[in-house]
């Protein structure tokens, strides 16, 4: 039946919009979308399925980071503030805020080193650390379900690229780009 969907059938939203922009200004190059557009669009899902499982749980995102970070970290599972902000995950901005939060929530408290009464470590409770070792559990298993469709093989070669993405981008921010800015907008 026509303009029906099966079960099994794709549309590729990327294809459409390169196809657009192929019709609309042909002379331009839009074989970066094919890989950025896609690669947003399948973060937006991911961020999508990660937040709603982390939430059942009553953490945010944010908090669920830092929880992982200190479990991360070893025992006694403890950091400072600037530790946790130099974890990888979790941003400088807001670190107060979200040990505020888990504090608050009896998943992590504040002491002070014995030998500098300066420096102040976030550490986890036995209910944070019971709460981290749930979630991250379940997180993992999320992850496996949405990487489903991928053989291992492929998940190793997409991970492989995908760093050597994360790397160009990043050498791209010292490189000034095509002359004119014909980059394309967010929007594609």
């Amino acid at each position: 039946m026509a303009g029906k969907k099966t079960a099994g059938a794709h549309q590729d939203a990327v294809a459409s919009i390169v196809g657009d922009w192929a019709r609309e200004r042909p002379e331009l190059d839009t074989a970066p979308l094919e890989v950025l557009a896609r690669l947003h669009r399948t973060f937006l899902r991911y961020s999508t399925r990660l937040t709603t499982a982390i939430d059942r749980h009553g953490l945010s995102v944010a908090g669920f980071d830092v929880l992982t970070a200190l479990r991360r970290s070893g025992a006694p599972y403890r950091l400072t503030a600037g530790q946790l902000a130099d974890s990888g995950l979790v941003s400088s901005a807001g670190v107060t805020l979200r040990i505020d939060r888990l504090e608050k929530d009896g998943l992590i408290v504040r002491e002070r080193d014995a030998g500098d009464r300066r420096v102040v470590y976030s550490r986890l409770t036995v209910a944070g650390l019971a709460k981290v070792d749930e979630v991250f559990a379940e997180h993992l298993d999320n992850e496996r379900r949405m990487l489903g469709g991928l053989t291992p093989a492929e998940c190793r070669q997409l991970a492989r690229l995908l760093s050597r993405l994360e790397r160009s981008i990043t050498d791209s921010d010292t490189d000034p780009g095509p002359a004119g800015g014909q980059d394309a907008p967010g929007g594609q």
